[in-house]
């Protein structure tokens, strides 16, 4: 029997209103960012709104949250530039 392949996604946002970001992880991209630009996400609504930065795809959850769990420990300065590594092999 063929595994069945549910990819996760780790993301990272900016705020356009002051420069902040925010790390995060899904199984569905678009309605994650939807979801922190409705304004109805506690922890972002008062930095929104935010854009897309960067999504890495991982095979599966439990990769994904390792990743998200280290990039949530690094300063902007180190934020920007895995944004800038990760999104030129994009």
């Amino acid at each position: 029997m063929k595994a069945f392949f549910v990819p996760y996604y780790v993301y990272i946002l900016r705020s356009l209103k002051n420069g902040s970001f925010y790390k995060g992880s899904t199984d569905n991209i678009d309605r994650r960012l939807a979801e922190h630009n409705s304004l109805k996400e506690k922890s972002t609504s008062r930095f929104a709104p935010w854009e897309l930065c960067l999504v890495i795809e991982k095979p599966n959850r439990s990769e994904a949250v390792i990743l998200e769990k280290k990039l949530k420990n690094l300063n902007a300065e180190k934020t920007f530039a895995f944004i800038n590594r990760y999104s030129e092999k994009m």
